[in-house]
């Protein structure tokens, strides 16, 4: 398989990483760093000729589907065999097992490329168990010249950081150190934001596990050095020594213990942000650590004692000086090792991508893990929604409880009184194609720990999130966002129907609801029925062209709210049954409602939008609101900071194909998909039997 790679992977313009690239035959890089052109360009070939064999001595790139695959769309697919003189062997980094390559690679000509996980790796360390841990790794650097921890000779970063061509990421990369932070990644995230931390002004000195390549051999005698350093350059300050996360987890062993601590220190092994470390911190002493470079992103000038890739370029200070290095800037150095140098991988696309596309998938993983891990007792749930559900909380254990015991940490949003410690659980706004009445599992939700955002009576944590600010992108993100929802015609539900021939004039949409809707019950004004809200329209717009949606639901018979043709008499110039909510929206001036998610929709499509009750988006200096808005809403928020918080920081996500939690563009590729279809097949044929007894549906709907 081959695909383009010049959006993808910054540093190559054809469509073949390893079968490209020159260094591939030599052992040793050039003797200065080479252009993109003179890495990655490759003559006009058939694509048989083009095509250079990858061979690999180590059971792991076979063993580790995620490895394997993303090799293979870089166009590097290891195979067994004996490799010749115009192939090229693969090893990972400097492992115990590397020797293997290394000495098939020097026998038979063929040129060696070192594989090591990127920099932004995974929620858990590989040696994890379960099944987060089993994921794998979102990008991976294949490089052709080195290895990024070892400075004998030049790495794939250091030749790319020389590279005249990185200048033009630095915009680009100061946007992604910032996109980093906040997002609260690292290379691995089992990290809580719960996870208390000392008074800043520690000096942190950072352990590494024993035997990690980048170390080069050398062990705890090194490590003393630099705590005793730390100790005579900071006399009186506490040292927090900080262990390493596989440490941490028991995985492999560190350096430092608890009986190297002098009164007054801290030894931090909680699962702790690096960037809320940091934040603390008052000077930074590592040798190889990744939390060292990370160190120098949050502005720090940390003290390293080792050589990794980024000593040596005037952000540090070395002991012993890395030699061949000159000051290059932190955009710089972050543009070729995040932006340019990995090859990031989208596992729920099975296609190759860029930094801003593994990010936003490891921040979905990383929010479901830590809002998941300790697992989930849930009550109230509905039978067909359990399988779903277990889909969604699976990064941790989900049980269902038949009583709303204190035990119970999740609740359906509409049973919420009966568990009120419990975080309240609801369909998100993107949900599906098809209705959740014909049993159609959704792909988002919401969990809201302080209410949920169709109650006006109480504040909800997606009032919460419109009153934060947009993190770094976050507004360009929701405002690609809207424009996609647009040309794809995507809504809530994404049902089909054809548009109707409308009467001529300035036209009203009115969206019916079902009338014990708990948005109703709650967020209602004086106008709590379809009939109440037709007649306010019409009362107020006599010379209008008023067009009337019903419910799906309500239309199916499923749920109470439908009206008579004699009721409708007068009120309704047209009534829409079967029309696209989307067609509709695209038809009409304006739309009228109570409290309807169909309002939500107008405004992703700038129409004007008049509300009756006090539905989640009234009440924010979007639309006119002539119901009883809480007073509490005094935010301000412009559309793409609306739906920011609405379609991106509110809901999870999970993607029916590949069953990870995603992000929200990829939930949007499914429901843009006319073919695609999340109800199994025995949904399917529950929904048929549910329509022909729709008269007994609370059956089905405890």
């Amino acid at each position: 398989m081959t695909r383009s790679m010049s959006p993808r992977h910054p540093s190559c313009s054809g469509r073949n990483l390893c079968a490209r690239s020159p260094a591939l035959r030599p052992r040793s890089a050039p003797p200065s760093g080479p252009s993109t052109k003179a890495m990655c360009s490759l003559e006009t070939k058939s694509a048989g000729e083009s095509s250079r064999r990858i061979f690999a001595f180590s059971g792991g790139f076979f063993r580790h589907n995620r490895v394997r695959r993303i090799m293979e769309l870089a166009g590097c697919k290891p195979r067994f065999g004996l490799p010749g003189p115009d192939d090229a062997v693969a090893v990972w980094g400097a492992s115990p097992h590397a020797w293997r390559g290394e000495m098939m690679a020097r026998r038979s000509g063929a040129g060696l490329i070192r594989v090591e996980d990127a920099f932004l790796r995974s929620v858990l360390p590989g040696r994890a168990k379960g099944s987060v841990a089993r994921r794998g790794a979102i990008g991976l650097l294949i490089d052709p010249f080195g290895i990024h921890f070892d400075p004998s000779q030049p790495s794939l970063i250091e030749n790319l950081v020389l590279d005249p061509a990185t200048a033009r990421f630095e915009a680009a990369a100061r946007q992604g150190i910032a996109r980093l932070i906040a997002a609260d990644l690292s290379k691995y995230n089992a990290h809580l934001p719960e996870a208390a931390l000392p008074e800043p002004g520690y000096v942190l000195v950072i352990d590494q596990t024993r035997g990690d390549a980048s170390l080069r051999g050398q062990g705890r005698a090194l490590f003393a050095q630099m705590l005793a350093v730390a100790r005579a350059e900071n006399p009186g300050a506490p040292i927090l020594l900080r262990s390493h996360p596989e440490t941490a987890a028991g995985l492999r062993p560190g350096h430092f213990t608890p009986g190297d601590l002098a009164p007054g220190d801290i030894f931090c092994d909680a699962p702790v942000s690096p960037w809320r470390l940091l934040q603390g911190a008052a000077r930074v002493y590592a040798v190889s650590s990744q939390l060292g470079y990370e160190a120098i992103l949050a502005g720090h000038r940390p003290r390293i004692f080792g050589a990794p890739f980024y000593a040596g370029w005037g952000l540090s200070d070395d002991e012993p000086p890395v030699p061949r290095r000159r000051p290059v800037s932190v955009e710089r150095l972050f543009a070729a090792s995040h932006l340019r140098a990995p090859v990031w991988y989208d596992p729920c696309r099975d296609a190759l991508t860029d930094f801003e596309g593994a990010l936003r998938q490891i921040e979905a993983e990383a929010r479901a893990w830590r809002e998941d891990h300790r697992g989930h007792l849930a009550y109230g749930m509905r039978l067909w929604k359990r399988r779903p559900l277990t889909r969604f909380f699976g990064s941790g254990a989900l049980r269902f409880a038949a009583k709303a015991t204190p035990e119970v940490t999740l609740v359906w949003a509409n049973r919420g009184a009966e568990a009120p410690q419990a975080a309240r659980v609801e369909d998100g706004f993107l949900r599906s194609r098809g209705l959740g009445a014909a049993l159609v599992p959704p792909l988002s939700l919401v969990v809201d720990d302080l209410g949920i955002y169709y109650d006006p009576t109480r504040p909800s944590r997606f009032e919460a999130l419109l009153a934060t600010r947009l993190p770094p992108a976050g507004r360009a993100r929701a405002e690609a966002l809207i424009t996609r929802i647009r040309d794809s015609h995507v809504t809530k539900y994404n049902l089909g129907g054809s548009l109707p021939d409308l009467p001529r004039g300035h036209r009203i949409l009115v969206p019916g609801q079902v009338e014990d809707d708990a948005s109703i019950r709650l967020g209602a004004g004086a106008e709590n029925s379809n009939l109440a809200l037709l007649r306010r329209v019409r009362a107020e717009n006599p010379q209008a062209v008023i067009i009337y949606k019903p419910h799906p639901d309500v239309e199916a018979g499923l749920r109470p709210g439908g009206l008579s043709v004699s009721a409708l008499e007068g009120l309704a110039d047209l009534v829409a049954r079967e029309a696209s909510t989307t067609a509709l929206l695209d038809a009409v001036d304006e739309l009228w409602t109570m409290t309807s998610t169909m309002g939500f929709e107008a405004l992703l499509r700038d129409l004007p939008v008049t509300t009756l009750g006090a539905p989640f988006y009234a009440g924010w200096g979007l639309t006119r609101d002539l119901g009883p808005v809480p007073a509490r809403r005094q935010t301000r928020p412009d559309l793409a900071g609306f739906v920011h918080a609405a379609l991106i920081a509110y809901p999870r996500y999970v993607d029916p194909k590949s069953g990870l939690p995603c992000p929200v563009e990829v939930a949007l590729d499914r429901l843009a998909d006319p073919g695609f279809q999340s109800a199994s097949a025995s949904n399917r044929l529950l929904a048929k039997l549910q329509g022909a007894f729709a008269s007994q549906s609370w059956l089905w709907r405890r």
